[in-house]
């Protein structure tokens, strides 16, 4: 079989969720089956390294599409004479993206629906064309793939598509998050806190993480617990939103708040598993990545009921409403003070990151796109 994947994100400088879920999934699918030829269909220049086996031709066409016009010339015009020229028997778009033109059978990652929930958090632009065009691509795609029971159930409530066509692939956490040793601890906390005990968030620092929300939360732990605790921020501020670093200036605690910036992964471990707990306070997500590296790294997660959070976590973690910072200061106070439940839900949190692995979420994709070429 010759299957076609959409790798066009793939040569970005910082890799975003769908660029990650490509690399690490389809290093293992093409590994693991290597009968298979695999087409990987870049839009700009790629790093040889992106074309890691032998069954795996790397092909580039034109334009970058990185705006919605090209999107759909790259997918109705570009997408369809390549799937043509190689004879591909299936084309899987992890993007939410798909062709509309082509007969090629589909298989179609979704993300999440965020234009949906937070349409505020979309550029005009991209949210007039998933309004658009999203049912189409639902409806077109052979098989859909979703990172959780959330979306995959957010997809049924809006679109009324068939439960069948939808598959549940999850993600997965890089193997190198593991708990780190004692020293590894001291040596991190000394680095970016001066050897204090942390809180940590991870990921990009944008509206819809509710990272304000979070720092009214550490004000009123603060002013309860009379603490020199520290909230380290690891993570790239999104574009046109130096706003934050603005609102930052005038906290009263700036001094106890840490912004590492984008940081390799194999530092991001480090800061991770010497975190003392870990807060994800989105509002939205269709599967938490940075939460369930904190499990793997044996730190608590506290976190919020909403989206696919608690269906990743489950009893692995506190819940707080993300829209009520005091819920949020509650659960840190709750996770301050109970030594005894904070061991608890480390090791429960081991148990539950121990059943999400990239392996297993190759295997799953695999599955879909054979679905798809059936």
């Amino acid at each position: 079989m010759i299957i076609a994947v959409n790798t066009r994100g793939l040569p970005d400088d910082v890799p975003g969720e769908y660029n990650n879920f490509i690399w690490k999934t389809f290093i293992r699918i093409a590994a693991n089956n290597p009968e298979h030829t695999f087409i990987f269909i870049f839009d700009s220049k790629y790093d040889p390294y992106l074309t890691f086996a032998t069954n795996i031709k790397p092909v580039v066409t034109g334009p970058v599409a990185r705006y919605p016009l090209l999107w759909k010339f790259w997918y109705d015009v570009k997408i369809p004479a390549i799937l043509k020229k190689y004879k591909a028997d299936v084309f899987v778009s992890c993007d939410n993206i798909c062709s509309l033109v082509t007969k090629v059978p589909q298989c179609l990652l979704i993300l999440d629906l965020e234009f949906i929930h937070h349409p505020s958090f979309i550029k005009k632009a991209h949210l007039n064309f998933y309004k658009k065009y999203i049912a189409k691509f639902l409806s077109k795609a052979k098989s859909i793939a979703t990172l959780s029971d959330f979306v995959k159930q957010d997809i049924i409530t809006h679109y009324k598509t068939e439960s069948a066509k939808i598959d549940v692939v999850f993600s997965g956490a890089s193997n190198i998050f593991q708990p780190i040793s004692d020293e590894e601890k001291a040596a991190t906390k000394d680095k970016y806190t001066g050897g204090l005990e942390y809180f940590l968030y991870t990921g990009q620092i944008h509206p819809k993480k509710n990272l304000l929300n979070l720092l009214k939360a550490f004000s009123v732990f603060k002013k309860r617990q009379q603490t020199n605790m520290k909230m380290v921020l690891a993570g790239k501020l999104a574009k046109n939103y130096s706003l934050f670093k603005e609102d930052l200036k005038s906290y009263k605690y700036r001094n106890d708040v840490v912004l590492t910036g984008t940081v390799e992964e194999t530092e991001l471990v480090k800061i991770t598993g010497a975190a003392y707990g870990f807060i994800y306070p989105s509002l939205y997500e269709g599967f938490a990545v940075p939460l369930l590296q904190a499990l793997h790294c044996g730190v608590p997660v506290i976190t919020m009921p909403q989206s696919s959070m608690q269906e990743i976590a489950k009893d692995a973690a506190l819940y707080a409403d993300a829209n009520s910072h005091t819920a949020i200061a509650d659960k840190m106070m709750l996770l301050y003070k109970d030594e005894n439940m904070r061991k608890d839900l480390i090791e429960k949190g081991k148990e539950i990151a121990s059943g999400y692995s990239w392996e297993k979420t190759a295997q799953l994709l695999w599955q879909n796109i054979l679905k798809a070429g059936r």
